[in-house]
């Protein structure tokens, strides 16, 4: 299987866990203050990051930064929708801000790590 195959299946899986936790009645709790929001800003900056090693020109990276968003904004729609989970605006911005640092860690700034694996296996 090629590496950019095996990477984009990580990457979905990613989004599977963002919105299996967004939407299961138990979510994990990070024991600090406002600890869901940095959940909120490493799953997304992380989404971000993962698929950015993919994506390396500009417009599909926008196109990438938007879906996530989105997929931020719906989640915590459907939050509101279940009757178990809420509805809050400081997540959406925390899931903003994650993609934000996501792209910014992103190459060229940071090295492409999929590049790297490749070279280091010989893929």
């Amino acid at each position: 299987m090629r590496p950019e195959r095996l990477w984009r299946i990580a990457g979905w899986g990613v989004i599977i866990a963002i919105v299996y936790f967004s939407l299961t009645p138990t979510p994990p709790e990070i024991d600090v203050t406002e600890g869901d929001k940095l959940g909120h800003l490493a799953a997304y900056g992380l989404a971000m990051l993962w698929f950015a090693q993919l994506y390396t020109e500009r417009w599909p990276r926008r196109w990438l930064a938007l879906g996530l968003v989105a997929l931020g904004v719906a989640l915590e729609y459907a939050q509101d929708a279940t009757g178990y989970r809420t509805f809050d605006v400081a997540d959406m911005l925390a899931d903003a801000a994650g993609v934000a640092l996501g792209w910014l860690a992103a190459p060229p700034r940071l090295p492409n790590l999929l590049a790297l694996a490749k070279r280091r296996f010989s893929l």
